[in-house]
């Protein structure tokens, strides 16, 4: 990256201004040892939720809370947003705040337990909008259920999608920059999707559902 993309990039990042209730949630993310996404995917997600006009989400990582604070900002009055977390403690934390954002209790729905368990229960086409931001080995399996789980017209959005910057290398073979290719280059090849890579953030690969 030559200086002057390397400034635009940061700029970018540090343009989105977050306010109290993001800063704690962060911190409480930092807390819990839990990376959450940077302000340039916050922004990013807040604008991708309100352009969808999404009423159903589903979150696979909860972040502490942070990211789904950034969905909720972008989402109706009436949308309702489902968090999927191994961690209770994480899914604690963004209950927390949830509240703080002034987010009603029924816009929320926060489930414990490994995605690869709970998504293969949630309804076929009924979300418009899926989010994954979890354990990258199992991000194929995740992909699979969230193309299941989107309605035509739905978004799919991949976080670290770029793996700090090694997906790019070919000569990086660790697992799980192997992985996150792979799913790069399916997605890309799959006739249901339209997508696009963003290097917002780690790398952001965004996909409609035809």
């Amino acid at each position: 990256m030559s200086a002057d993309k390397s400034t635009s990039w940061s700029y970018a990042e540090d343009l989105p201004a977050e306010d109290d209730v993001l800063l704690r949630a962060r911190e409480r993310s930092y807390e819990l040892g839990v990376k959450p996404i940077s302000p340039g995917v916050g922004a990013v997600l807040t604008v991708l939720a309100a352009a969808s006009k999404a009423q159903t989400v589903v979150e696979v990582g909860s972040g502490a809370g942070v990211s789904g604070v950034c969905l909720l900002r972008g989402l109706g009055p009436q949308a309702v947003l489902t968090t999927i977390d191994v961690d209770v403690e994480h899914l604690k934390a963004a209950r927390e705040a949830f509240l703080e954002s002034g987010s009603p209790a029924n816009r929320t729905r926060t489930i414990s337990g490994r995605a690869a368990d709970v998504l293969p229960r949630l309804t076929d086409s009924a979300y418009d909008l899926v989010f994954i931001d979890a354990d990258k080995p199992n991000f194929p399996r995740y992909v699979e259920q969230a193309v299941r789980l989107l309605k035509t017209g739905g978004t799919l959005v991949i976080n670290d999608a770029l793996d700090k910057d090694r997906v790019s290398n070919p000569a990086a073979r660790d697992s799980t920059t192997v992985v996150l290719r792979q799913v790069g280059k399916s997605i890309r090849d799959d006739d249901r999707l339209a997508s696009a890579m963003l290097p917002t953030g780690d790398g952001l690969l965004v996909a409609v559902k035809k």
